[in-house]
């Protein structure tokens, strides 16, 4: 593993790409090794594949919530 982030203090893993990361204050990107990481897992939001689930009674009235169709 190859320690992107310029710090040897508290070591992680990045959740992007499974590298090392350095957890610190002087890790701008952290808990990412590299900007690119950090920009990955933002895109995956935008593109919503992440999400957040909230309980049932959250919908909009005359969603459907159950088979697909």
């Amino acid at each position: 593993m190859t320690d992107k982030s310029g710090s040897g203090s508290q070591q992680g893993v990045c959740p992007q790409c499974g590298e090392a990361a350095a957890m610190s204050a002087q890790n701008p990107w952290r808990p990412f090794c590299s900007k690119r990481c950090k920009l990955v897992d933002l895109e995956g939001w935008f593109a919503e594949r992440h999400v957040i689930p909230g309980p049932d009674d959250e919908l909009p009235p005359g969603s459907d919530t159950g088979s697909m169709h």
